[in-house]
């Protein structure tokens, strides 16, 4: 199946992508990769090759900034370095999978229908995916597009660690604990696979640490239990969000504060995590170089929660062998992972200041007990090659 593949990420203010080559064979090559910043706003479109040089740099306004404009000049970019004919499909990152969707689907207008009526259980999430689903369909209806899902990896958890202990027919309507950032650890369960074999055998501890954070406990490679839950809301401090809160907090927003439903939302997913902690700011890099006090204690909040959260996925799996930072903070943010790595101690974790200053590989001492490593993810490629797998 000679051609390409385009891989689409598709966020609230921002679409990544990855456009890659196809051979013959199994194999994919990266011909470039970028992505649209500014979504809904003053749009930034850049694009590197697969050496990271600069193939494009712009800015697009009025007319051109519309979702609709912005998808179309995305696609016609991308067909202009392969050709139209050799564009063989798109691949997109669909945040929830619900029950019935736990693999790699090639998308009909009913399938799109099913997973829209999954939007209750993402509601900030699942628009922005179907977003660029409904406009490639109108712009190239024969293009092959496929769905990857978010919570797809997750399905090997036992029963045990998705229930919640809530009535059952809760649990008939679909509450339970579903687990994110799946696309993300099947790529470092790879990755690991390859450069670690050994330890991807074991019990691995993977900490997906972005604007959107998470940690996954992995046996053999396998989901055995997330921190992320029903929503994207639970477990570790996030950029915005706040992880896991007692219900009864939001109780009291809405019969203390007088809060509805809709304000409470935007509490717990944009007012919230480092930015709410600090008052100054969402992103970690600010807060490392910020002097504020309020600014610290995020850092230290962030920081503990990775830490007992690790402590409850090394549980699950009766112990710990490895631990692996990826996403924006767990790659280059040394300080955060020096700060983890303190909280770690006691499992057995030594780190090497400077393998962990260096922020490749291996980053624990010869002598540590726990393995700990930094692997950058890469989604769109694990997009892509079920894409691939699945027109193929």
């Amino acid at each position: 199946m000679p051609g390409a593949i385009l891989a689409l990420n598709a966020g609230s203010s921002s679409i990544k992508f990855g456009l890659f080559e196809v051979g013959d064979g199994p194999e994919l090559r990266l011909m470039s990769k970028g992505g649209i910043q500014g979504v809904g706003g003053n749009p930034h479109f850049t694009a590197t090759d697969a050496a990271g040089a600069s193939m494009t740099d712009k800015h697009w306004q009025g007319k051109e900034a519309e979702y609709d404009a912005m998808l179309g000049a995305l696609l016609a970019w991308a067909e202009s370095h392969v050709h139209p004919d050799t564009l063989v499909a798109v691949g997109h990152r669909v945040v929830h999978g619900g029950r019935d969707f736990t693999a790699p689907v090639r998308l009909t207008a009913e399938i799109v229908q099913q997973l829209d009526a999954l939007t209750p259980l993402a509601p900030l999430h699942q628009p922005h995916s179907l977003a660029p689903i409904r406009t490639l369909t109108a712009l190239r209806p024969g293009l092959p597009q496929v769905a990857c899902f978010d919570t797809a990896f997750h399905n090997t958890m036992p029963a045990v660690a998705k229930r919640f202990a809530l009535p059952r027919e809760y649990e008939d309507e679909g509450v339970w604990r579903y687990g994110f950032h799946g696309l993300s650890y099947e790529y470092v369960s790879r990755a690991l696979r390859q450069d670690a074999p050994g330890l991807s055998a074991g019990r691995v501890v993977v900490a997906h640490l972005g604007n959107g954070a998470s940690l996954c406990a992995m046996r053999d490679g396998q989901s055995q239990d997330t921190t992320m839950g029903f929503t994207a809301l639970d477990g570790l401090v996030m950029g915005t969000r706040c992880g896991t809160l007692d219900a009864g907090v939001v109780l009291y927003m809405l019969q203390q504060k007088g809060l509805d439903a809709h304000a409470v939302e935007q509490v717990l997913y944009e007012r919230s995590g480092l930015l709410g902690v600090s008052g100054l700011s969402s992103d970690m890099r600010t807060l490392l170089d910020s002097a504020d006090e309020r600014a610290r204690e995020a850092v230290e909040l962030f920081a503990f929660r990775v830490g007992q959260e690790t402590a409850a996925m090394a549980a699950s799996m009766n112990g710990l062998d490895g631990f692996v930072f990826t996403g924006g903070i767990g790659e280059h943010a040394v300080a955060a992972r020096t700060l983890v790595c303190e909280r770690l101690r006691w499992l057995g974790v030594a780190l090497d200041a400077a393998a962990n200053a260096n922020g490749a590989g291996r980053i624990s001492t010869p002598g540590s007990r726990v393995e700990v490593h930094v692997i950058p993810t890469d989604e769109e490629a694990t997009i892509a090659r079920h894409t691939h797998d699945l027109i193929a």
